[in-house]
């Protein structure tokens, strides 16, 4: 099966989103940057992890590394958590030390509760629903709040989570070339997230990984599913939905903020995006 890259969509001003989902749906197969983590809160969910399917109990945790391919099978009756967040929330160089990086502690660990000690699996639930409900509440400083909880969840898996039962390893050439991929994506999307306000060419940004524009063109559509311009696009909708949710500021300013040319260009692709005008979408936000 093909992998697809999915970029996960984040509402607030970290790398960290929270939901519920029901069994119901098929989610091919995919890889994103983010880790995320499930709970079971009802029934049993089929998952795939590379070439094998696992189904989770009820209350069961399990986790995806970085870059690792999952899908999830049509599993009527159940209902799971999930949290999705970026590594980069983490403030590894001051916090870090001479600890193996985060990457390889989700690298390493075992993903499946089942083989996690009692006592460890409740703290880690107990911290992630506190972060669920967090995100939910969205109280004065919660940035804070939930920032604290994530670490106190990576904290406690240095400390007590056990090694991988199969060794990650293990991995056929496929998925060491999406690796490589996922690698080059991350370049791009580091530098989209620091410059999308900024005109960006391709020229600019397929330099970045050593790519001829054409190279990268192709490169780019076949692996996330969309072009380039597509992508930036829809980055910088994020960024003026952020901004309008939450400041007061004239739309010449929102536009420019958010990577617009103009006025002008940024209400045509908002409305068309969106369904309706950024000014709408402001008043509908702060209401």
């Amino acid at each position: 099966m093909s992998k697809y890259l999915e970029i996960p969509e984040f509402d607030q001003d970290i790398s960290f989103r929270t939901f519920l989902h029901d069994g119901m749906a098929i989610t091919y197969p995919h890889v994103h940057k983010e880790i995320e983590i499930i709970y079971i809160l009802k029934g049993r969910l089929n998952i795939g992890v590379r070439d094998e399917i696992i189904e989770l109990q009820k209350g069961e945790v399990y986790f995806f590394s970085s870059g690792e391919p999952h899908f999830f099978l049509a599993s009527p009756g159940s209902e799971r958590y999930v949290w999705q967040f970026d590594l980069k929330i983490f403030n590894e160089t001051l916090l870090g030390g001479n600890l193996e990086s985060l990457f390889e502690l989700f690298e390493k660990s075992e993903p499946c509760s089942r083989s996690w000690p009692k006592d460890f699996t409740e703290k880690f639930i107990h911290l992630l629903m506190d972060a669920y409900y967090t995100l939910e509440e969205k109280k004065k400083g919660y940035n804070y709040y939930l920032t604290g909880l994530l670490n106190q969840v990576v904290g406690l898996m240095y400390q007590q989570i056990p090694e991988r039962v199969t060794k990650i390893g293990q991995k056929n050439s496929s998925e060491m070339k999406y690796k490589e991929t996922l690698d080059q994506l991350n370049v791009i999307f580091d530098f989209v997230e620091k410059h999308y306000d900024e005109p960006l060419t391709l020229d600019e940004v397929s330099s970045k990984i050593g790519f001829n524009p054409h190279y990268f063109t192709r490169f780019f559509k076949k692996n996330t599913g969309q072009t380039f311009m597509q992508f930036l696009t829809e980055y910088r909708i994020i960024q003026s939905k952020f901004i309008l949710a939450n400041e007061k500021l004239p739309m010449v300013d929102v536009a420019e903020r958010a990577g617009f040319s103009s006025v002008k260009t940024f209400h045509h692709v908002f409305k068309n995006h969106v369904g309706i005008s950024p000014l709408k979408y402001s008043k509908k936000m702060k209401k």
